[in-house]
């Protein structure tokens, strides 16, 4: 099992470090944003690369840190019926939906994106607004965000096995959200006294 442990903890680095980094792209946005309104308003100029630039920064953002968001155990799930269940049958659930969920979902994806991407950038597609961007960049982010996240669904599989089989403790022990609203309280409890 260590083989495979190890390919899980490589891919859990690149997700963190391109999760971490894509973070920022958020700010850039925001400024792009901001400046593009204040510039619009104040001297009545704009520009549709500055929109679909700040669009294009935040979709890489999005699509880019799906894999770290699911490396973070943050995606969505429906606490309520999962939190009924002993930790054995949630890695269960866990590693059957990343089995015939996820990695079907995310490998199609890329199947039909690569041929997708691969037009655009040969084509040297461009936005159909005036004054628009290339295309192929954001094109270039979906197959991008969802190569990762199928990476991602690797090393989740790897490490579900690994803890069903006792190799290794539960990274992501779970919280139902009652339990984390009274951690929350108690530590805000806690911070209030002298």
């Amino acid at each position: 099992m260590e083989g495979p442990l190890a390919l899980s903890r490589a891919i859990d680095r690149l997700n963190e470090f391109v999760g971490k980094w894509v973070s920022w792209l958020i700010l850039v946005s925001i400024l792009v944003s901001s400046t593009n309104a204040v510039v619009r308003k104040a001297f009545n100029i704009s520009s549709n690369a500055w929109l679909e630039l700040q669009w294009y920064l935040f979709g890489a953002a999005f699509l880019l840190a799906a894999a770290y968001t699911l490396k973070q155990n943050e995606h969505i799930r429906i606490d309520i019926v999962y939190g009924m269940w002993p930790r054995r049958v949630q890695h269960w659930i866990d590693l059957i939906g990343h089995i015939f969920f996820l990695m079907p979902f995310c490998l199609l994806m890329v199947y039909y994106l690569v041929p997708y991407v691969t037009r655009s950038v040969r084509s040297g597609e461009m936005s159909t607004n005036a004054g628009g961007l290339i295309i192929w960049p954001a094109k270039a982010m979906l197959l991008a965000g969802f190569f990762l996240l199928a990476l991602q669904g690797i090393s989740e599989i790897i490490k579900k096995i690994a803890v069903m089989r006792g190799h290794m403790d539960d990274p992501n022990p779970f919280v139902s959200s009652h339990e984390q609203a009274e951690i929350e309280a108690k530590t805000l409890a806690g911070e209030g006294r002298p």
